[in-house]
């Protein structure tokens, strides 16, 4: 077993957009939006990541981008998941708008993408950008809860007169001078629906028939078994539309509200409460059979055996095994072997401190590299702001001009072009020690309350901070993300060797 001891992780890969608006002050400092995504490249270089597409926003006003073409764009591809982060040089360039922010910060948390801010070393594919996610999240939360108080009372009266809240009227039912009726192109489908599954108990059966039939849910999608289960458990059908009784959750996930808060109103029935209690019945019989809920394994697919393969518990086996050599490891071994890893790491003050003094020098020392770059780039800059003076006064031909200014802007067109990778990796490092310290901090204390923790709270703790894992015979190789990379520490070492005197 081993942890690696240097100050970057091996990063996962992933495919990002880059997000880009440069306003016009930001331009007259020499920040072009090219400066500007060629920083963001190297960011994602830096962290192995594929720069899919680039939003060009430049000149567009802040007030609200989430309706701009490109916004729209960036939406969609998050959506569709051909991007599953964003990189934009700080928060004030992403919207100014605080509510659209909010509104940006829900929209990635819904679709599991990421959000990374240059300037305020923000990356939530990192645990502290996910601290950044939670407070945002709040934040937006109390704003919501805020609305939602000051129109509570007015949705239960319209409910209650059963007029619409502004939602589409269930399948089947369409409204009509603000009254739910039966809709005469889908009521028959509709009722349709129960009387096949009455007939054939099956879900997907139903589902099948309906599709082959040629019918067609209302945007024209096919029928699928969920849709056929949430229709035939809808009571609207039997002659009882029920209003105000879910909400959306922070993810988009639909939830049930109390029981207390429905507001139950009669309108004309599709089918018969009898059929509906008998279709209704069949699902429920259905549903006590099913099995529990899924175990949770906290070491699939993080798991490797010597050959590549990731390794998995099959079927009912307490043992992960490789699909490849069938080599195998007991649930209870590995995880045991895990958290004495946990103790001998990272309740280590001793490997801690210099794991942190390390990631530190590390920084500082490519600070300290940006720094002295651009103070390069300002001085050659300066030089050839004198060369040109020289020039408008007449003071030198326009030969000796040249021979001055060419190589000068030589040697600044270099320098620029070298400034943003530079910018780029200390924003990735930055970012990765910022991520390290904190996981180091909280992963102290995790070898007494481990066995205290639900399976789930196990699996993310594993996911965060585990970078892989390599069963090899009976070795057990065990590399904790955010810990130095063995490349990166064999390079320093070399480095380091470099340095000192040869002996004679």
């Amino acid at each position: 077993m081993k942890a690696d001891n240097s100050p970057q992780r091996v990063p996962t890969p992933k495919n990002v957009g880059i997000w880009i608006r440069v306003s016009t002050e930001d331009q007259a400092r020499g920040e072009s939006p090219q400066h500007h995504e060629a920083r963001a490249r190297e960011y994602a270089k830096w962290n192995k990541w594929e720069v899919r597409e680039v939003y060009d926003l430049s000149g567009v006003s802040g007030k609200t981008v989430m309706e701009h073409p490109e916004g729209k764009r960036m939406q969609a591809d998050v959506k569709r998941g051909h991007i599953t982060g964003l990189i934009f040089s700080k928060l004030a360039r992403l919207a100014r708008n605080t509510r659209e922010l909010l509104d940006f910060s829900d929209f990635f948390r819904q679709h599991n993408a990421d959000m990374i801010s240059l300037q305020e070393k923000i990356d939530t594919s990192t645990p502290a950008g996910r601290l950044f996610y939670t407070m945002i999240a709040g934040l937006a939360q109390w704003e919501r809860e805020e609305i939602a108080d000051r129109v509570k009372a007015s949705i239960r009266i319209r409910a209650k007169l059963g007029k619409s809240l502004g939602g589409a009227a269930p399948f089947g039912y369409e409204w009509k001078d603000k009254r739910l009726v039966p809709s005469p192109a889908e009521a028959p489908v509709r009722r349709l629906m129960y009387e096949l599954f009455a007939k054939h108990k099956r879900r997907k059966s139903v589902a099948r028939m309906l599709n082959e039939s040629g019918y067609r849910t209302r945007n024209g999608s096919k029928f699928t078994d969920t849709t056929v289960v949430r229709l035939l458990q809808d009571p609207t059908a039997k002659g009882f539309y029920r209003a105000n009784h879910t909400y959306r959750d922070g993810h988009g996930k639909l939830i049930l509200k109390p029981e207390s808060e429905w507001v139950h109103t009669p309108v004309e029935p599709i089918i018969p409460e009898a059929l509906w209690n008998e279709c209704n019945e069949a699902l429920a019989k259905r549903k006590e059979r099913k099995l529990g809920p899924k175990p949770v394994h906290l070491f699939a697919g993080i798991l490797r055996c010597g050959c590549g393969q990731r390794m998995y518990v099959y079927s009912r086996s307490p043992k992960y095994i490789c699909p490849n050599c069938r080599s195998k490891i007991p649930m209870e071994t590995i995880e045991e072997v895990f958290r004495e890893e946990l103790q001998d790491f990272f309740v280590s003050k001793e490997k801690l401190d210099a794991h942190l003094a390390q990631a530190n020098e590390h920084v500082a020392g490519k600070k300290a590299q940006l720094e002295a770059h651009t103070r390069r780039l300002d001085k050659v800059r300066s030089e050839m702001r004198k060369v040109y003076d020289l020039y408008q006064a007449d003071e030198i031909s326009p030969d000796g001009f040249g021979k001055l200014y060419r190589p000068l802007e030589d040697q600044e067109r270099a320098l620029a072009n070298e400034l943003p990778k530079l910018q780029g990796e200390v924003d990735a490092l930055e970012m990765r020690h910022l991520s390290a310290s904190e996981v180091v901090a909280e992963a102290t204390d995790l070898y007494r309350s481990w066995p205290r923790l639900a399976a789930e709270q196990k699996r993310g703790i594993i996911e965060s901070i585990v970078d892989k894992i390599v069963l090899t015979g009976d070795e057990i190789d065990i590399t904790f993300a955010y810990m130095p990379t063995s490349e990166e520490f064999t390079k320093r070492q070399r480095n380091l060797s470099g340095s000192l005197p040869r002996s004679a």
